[in-house]
């Protein structure tokens, strides 16, 4: 039987990861970031309320996917919102609350239970699994709201440009369809097969819903004008290897998920562009998509994936900005029937 990575000495440890970062040319703090996020995933998702848990975002789409490179460190969540408002929802097929002010006391109630829910279900799931698996000398949690922080003690203090904590940030105002079940597995088991790592089997959502919720994030940035976020010219390089891969094709000629997607951000996604107008979702779905920012707005977004470059958080043979931004145009384009 393989020893298990996680019981290993720390000293054992940051040998085992010095030899696996030598075979796969990635740095020793990724690797290890990289145990603990599977590790996360597998305790999540083995709990009994995994059956209504998502795994969504960048990190879905490289740790279950494989179609992008780039190190993502966060982890999102979607719960099921028919299981944390189950008396706001009623018996409802359609999980979308029928008027504005529905959709406000939804979004409070969600935000409050879900909080509650972070601190008094997942945080003791985690410190049990942190015990089991003998890791909670060298552990600690903190918890902002629907947000969890593992902070670990890392193996170097040369950690670059990652490190701990993983954040798992917890959603609950979708149902996370479509979803499929996808293995996940630690990047370092690859190179060191005398060693048991964490492994999981995530719900996972479908990466045409990914592609949509991207491109929704980039039309709204488009006309905003305005950066949410450090990091935010991810999704225009997460587009690019999504339509490398065939899927944003697929999710162009998925109307229905299209018009779901769309309803979903209209109702709980309120926008307005940088004249003040309220953000028109229903046109992004019907030939007025926009993806490439122009002016100031184009700039920013250009720092920002400079910065990304920088950080080491793209591969180092990374397509450069106008590239990206060519083929963002062209995804745009065909979506809009140019």
């Amino acid at each position: 039987m393989a020893d298990s990575f996680a019981r290993l000495s720390p000293e054992k440890r940051l040998q085992e990861l010095k030899s696996a970062a030598n075979a796969s040319n990635t740095p020793i703090p990724i690797l290890e970031k990289d145990v603990w996020i599977v590790w996360a995933l597998q305790t999540l998702f083995a709990a009994p309320f995994g059956e209504h848990l998502v795994f969504k975002g960048g990190t879905s789409l490289s740790k279950c996917y494989g179609v992008i490179r780039r190190f993502s460190e966060d982890v999102d969540i979607t719960y099921d919102i028919r299981q944390i408002i189950p008396d706001l929802i009623g018996e409802s097929a359609d999980p979308l609350p029928p008027t504005r002010s529905q959709e406000k006391k939804w979004t409070t109630a969600a935000r409050e239970r879900l909080a509650l829910w972070t601190a008094d279900t997942v945080a003791p799931t985690l410190k049990k699994a942190l015990q089991r698996d003998d890791l909670a000398s060298a552990t600690k949690l903190r918890i902002d709201g629907y947000k969890l922080f593992i902070d670990y003690a890392p193996l170097t203090t040369d950690s670059g440009y990652v490190g701990p904590p993983v954040t798992l940030e917890f959603g609950a105002r979708s149902t996370g369809e479509p979803w499929e079940r996808r293995s996940v597995a630690c990047d370092a088991a690859a190179h060191l097969p005398m060693l048991s790592f964490p492994t999981a089997v995530p719900r996972v959502m479908r990466m045409e819903r990914t592609c949509w919720e991207k491109m929704m994030a980039a039309h709204v940035y488009c006309l905003k004008r305005r950066m949410r976020a450090e990091r935010f010219s991810r999704h225009w390089y997460d587009l690019t290897h999504l339509d490398a891969a065939g899927r944003v094709d697929a999710a162009l000629r998925d109307r229905d998920l299209a018009v779901a997607v769309a309803r979903h951000q209209t109702m709980f996604f309120v926008e307005k562009d940088a004249g003040g107008q309220r953000i028109d979702y229903e046109a992004a779905i019907s030939g007025r998509l926009a993806l490439v920012p122009e002016g100031e707005a184009r700039d920013q977004l250009a720092r920002d994936y400079a910065s990304m470059a920088e950080g080491r958080f793209l591969p180092d043979d990374s397509e450069d900005f106008e590239s990206i931004m060519d083929k963002c145009r062209d995804i745009e384009e065909r979506a809009n029937g140019s």
